[in-house]
C-alpha cells in the first residue's frame, strides 16, 4: 500500500494537470468561435463555385476540348492522396480517425492495382503514416508557424498539387480531412479535388436551379480560369474545416480529461483519508496497549 506522503503527492500532481487541462479546454474553446465563424463563411462560397462549375461543365466532360482538370487524363491508375492533419497532438482521435479512413482506401487502391501516393499536411498525420506507408510518402506541408489560415496558404498548397498534375505525376487527387459539424462531432470526408468532382444534376442548373444562363466569354475560356482557382478553394476549406474541428475535438478531450482528473482526485483523497485514519488508530491502539503494560 502507497504511504500518506505518496499518495499527498499523487494528488497534487493530478490537481496540477487538471489546471492544465482546464486552461487548454478554455484555450481551445476560444480558438474554436473564431475558427468555427471562419469556415461558415467558407462553405457558401466554396459550395457556389462547386455548383458554377458544375453549371459551366454541362457536357463538355466528354468533349475532346474540355480542359485537362474537368476531363482527368483518362486513367485513373495513378492516385495522390493528400491527408490533412494537425500539428498538435492532445486532441482525442481527431488525427487517428482520418489516418484510418486513409489506410483502409490505400488498401482498397492497392487491391486494385493502383499506384497511390500521399501528401501529408500536417506532422500528426506524417508521424502516423510513415511507419506503413514510407515508400508512398511524398512529403508533409508544415503548418505550424501558421497562426491564422489565409488564402495564400491555401494557394501554396493548391499550387503544388497543380504543378504535380501538369507534370503528369497522378492521374487523380483525392483529399481527407474531417469536415466540423460540432464541437462533439468532426465527420470524416473524402473529397476528390482533380478531376473535378461535379454536383448532383439537381445542383448543376446553377443558383436558381432550372435557370439557363449564357456566358462571355464561352464556357471553356471561363472553366481554364476557373478551375485551378477551385483547387485553391477547396483546399482553403479543407484548411478551416480541420481548424475548427480540431478545436472541438481537443475541447472536447480537455474536458474529458478535466472530468476523469477530478475523479481521480476524488478517488485518491478517499484512499488518503482511509490510510490516514487506519494510522491514527493504530497508534491510538499502541499507546492504550503501552499504558495498560504499565
Amino acid at each position: 500500500m502507497a504511504s500518506l506522503k505518496d499518495l499527498k503527492n499523487r494528488i497534487a500532481s493530478v490537481k496540477a494537470t487538471q489546471k492544465i487541462t482546464k486552461a487548454m479546454k478554455m484555450v481551445a474553446a476560444s480558438k474554436l468561435r473564431r475558427a468555427q465563424e471562419a469556415v461558415e463563411a467558407a462553405r457558401p462560397f466554396a459550395e457556389r463555385m462547386a455548383t458554377v462549375i458544375g453549371s459551366l461543365a454541362g457536357g463538355m466532360t466528354e468533349n475532346d476540348d474540355a480542359p485537362r482538370l474537368l476531363a482527368g487524363t483518362g486513367s485513373d491508375r495513378r492516385q495522390l492522396i493528400v491527408v490533412a492533419t494537425s500539428e498538435r497532438g492532445l486532441c482525442g482521435g481527431f488525427n487517428a480517425t482520418i489516418v484510418r479512413a486513409v489506410r483502409r482506401k490505400v488498401h482498397q487502391l492497392e487491391a486494385d492495382g493502383k499506384a497511390v501516393r500521399l501528401l501529408c499536411i500536417g506532422r500528426k498525420g506524417l508521424a502516423m503514416l510513415e511507419r506503413d506507408f514510407a515508400d508512398q510518402l511524398l512529403d508533409a506541408v508544415d503548418m505550424s508557424a501558421v497562426r491564422q489560415l489565409s488564402y495564400d496558404d491555401a494557394q501554396g498548397i493548391g499550387g503544388r498539387i497543380l504543378e504535380m498534375f501538369g507534370k503528369d505525376e497522378f492521374d487523380v487527387c483525392t483529399v481527407f480531412y474531417n469536415r466540423f459539424k460540432s464541437v462533439i462531432s468532426q465527420q470524416v470526408t473524402e473529397q476528390q479535388l482533380i478531376p473535378v468532382s461535379l454536383p448532383d444534376d439537381g445542383e448543376a442548373g446553377g443558383p436558381s436551379g432550372d435557370a439557363i444562363y449564357e456566358y462571355e466569354p464561352g464556357e471553356e475560356e471561363i472553366l481554364v480560369d476557373l478551375l485551378p482557382r477551385n483547387v485553391t478553394v477547396q483546399i482553403l476549406r479543407v484548411l478551416l474545416e480541420n481548424a475548427a474541428s480540431e478545436q472541438g475535438a481537443r475541447m472536447t478531450a480537455m474536458d474529458n480529461a478535466t472530468r476523469n482528473a477530478g475523479d481521480m482526485i476524488d478517488r485518491l483523497s478517499l484512499i488518503y483519508n482511509r490510510t490516514r485514519q487506519a494510522a491514527i488508530t493504530t497508534e491510538l491502539v499502541e499507546i492504550i496497549s503501552g499504558a495498560e503494560a504499565l
